[in-house]
């Protein structure tokens, strides 16, 4: 068991029984346990099996390849649009875990199972994404911002392309590209 997790269920205000519960289940399954950010995390030689994580309305086990696994209960939820494989499991109450222990488990084992195989998921591209037609304005027409915008690893490239994205209107859009161009010339993606 690892300390730093043990020091962030000592200080959780929300979900700590459940979180202890989901630690116990992930430990029960052989798995190494890591604190990545900011998150308890469980590992099969170093690779990243599980996350328990909470939020407001619940908390969840997420499976960082969730999209490969089996699914038979119909359980596994994509977090959003955007995630391209990882699914959760999520909880509202330390009542459905002891009800799906075993499930939960078998699917801990299934993750295992696909880590175990070296199966990848195929991620979509950069040129998957759709290019909002004002940033497209402002590459033609600053070089130095395109060279910038190239440079960027494909995954800040992405992010980029999703928060632009977002916005509904036109005018949002042309601010959001303004006020990351600082960023974006600084090689940083939109979390820094």
């Amino acid at each position: 068991m690892n300390p730093k997790v043990d020091a962030f269920l000592n200080r959780a205000d929300n979900w700590r029984d459940e979180m202890t519960r989901l630690r116990a289940m992930a430990l029960g399954c052989g798995l190494s346990e890591e604190f990545k950010w900011g998150q308890p995390c469980y590992c099969l030689d170093g690779q990243n099996i599980v996350l328990i994580h909470g939020f407001k309305d619940y908390c969840a086990l997420l499976f960082f390849k969730g999209a490969l696994m089996k699914d038979p209960n119909g359980i596994l939820i994509q977090q959003t649009a955007n995630v391209q494989v990882p699914r959760q499991i999520r909880f509202t109450g330390a009542h459905e875990m002891a009800q799906m222990e075993a499930i939960v488990k078998a699917y801990i084992h299934e993750a295992i199972m696909v880590e175990k195989s070296g199966v990848k998921a195929e991620m979509k591209r950069v040129a998957d994404f759709a290019v909002p037609e004002e940033l497209s304005a402002k590459l033609a027409g600053n070089p130095q911002f395109k060279a910038a915008f190239e440079a960027l690893t494909p995954g800040r490239k992405k992010a980029w392309l999703l928060h632009f994205a977002q916005a509904k209107q036109a005018k949002t859009r042309e601010a959001r590209i303004e006020k990351a161009t600082p960023a974006i010339l600084a090689g940083k993606g939109p979390l820094g």
